[in-house]
């Protein structure tokens, strides 16, 4: 069985000879006094400043480095590229989509400083671009490349991007020649506001291709379109 706590009855036990007793009151007291006084002496010491001016700086906790994540124009979050070890991809060098007549060579596109994706030129509006911090055309993962659908008062390479239909072809070429063909899956349009970061940068099982521009009303106000075209390809 468990001890059980054992509270002697009041009165109970017997009271020890009167010299003895008194033996017990003063060593009682003492340690009374003992204990006032480590306690007070306590009280001080933690209530005395500490010297930071020469304490030791603390350590930082390290932790590993996590890369930033770019983003989109619209302030959406894309995946760090893939490190090069010599088995990837050729660079993409020229987009050609005959189902809208689009045709242009490919310059690479990088961050700006407020961490958005950069874009073409708008001065050169048949000029297309490659997100060179994704994954390169071919690989496993969602190539993207962007166009204007106009700009400088004419039209772009992708002004007719919202025509395309599932089965249409998209050929991408790189630098060593070889020509990737790609069939189109899907055509949305959808609000700058809730672009679809994942469906375009998410990470995929499949070789896929994003091409992107923009679409929808104008805003005359911000000057840009509200929409976003968004076709969705892979690898054929």
């Amino acid at each position: 069985m468990e001890p059980t706590l054992h509270i002697p009855r009041p009165g109970g036990a017997s009271k020890p000879p009167s010299g003895r007793r008194t033996m017990l009151i003063v060593a009682g007291a003492l340690v009374v006094v003992v204990a006032v006084a480590a306690f007070a002496l306590g009280l001080v010491h933690s209530a005395k400043p500490e010297n930071t001016a020469l304490t030791s700086p603390s350590v930082p906790t390290t932790s590993r480095p996590v890369a930033a994540a770019p983003t989109t124009s619209v302030a959406q979050q894309a995946p760090a590229p893939p490190a090069d070890n010599g088995s990837r991809a050729g660079l993409p060098v020229r987009v050609d989509v005959d189902a809208i007549n689009a045709h242009s060579s490919l310059v690479q596109l990088g961050l700006n400083a407020d961490k958005t994706v950069q874009v073409p030129p708008v001065s050169q509006p048949l000029q297309a671009g490659w997100y060179k911090f994704g994954v390169r055309p071919g690989e496993v993962g969602k190539a993207v490349i962007l166009g204007h659908v106009d700009g400088g008062g004419q039209l772009g390479i992708f002004n007719k991007l919202n025509q395309l239909k599932a089965g249409d072809a998209v050929k991408v070429t790189d630098q060593s020649g070889q020509v990737l063909n790609f069939m189109v899956r899907q055509v949305q349009q959808v609000p700058k506001a809730q672009f679809p970061t994942q469906a375009v940068y998410g990470p995929s099982t499949q070789r896929e291709l994003r091409l992107i521009t923009c679409g929808g009303s104008f805003d005359k106000a911000s000057g840009n379109y509200v929409d976003n075209i968004i076709v969705s390809a892979v690898l054929a």
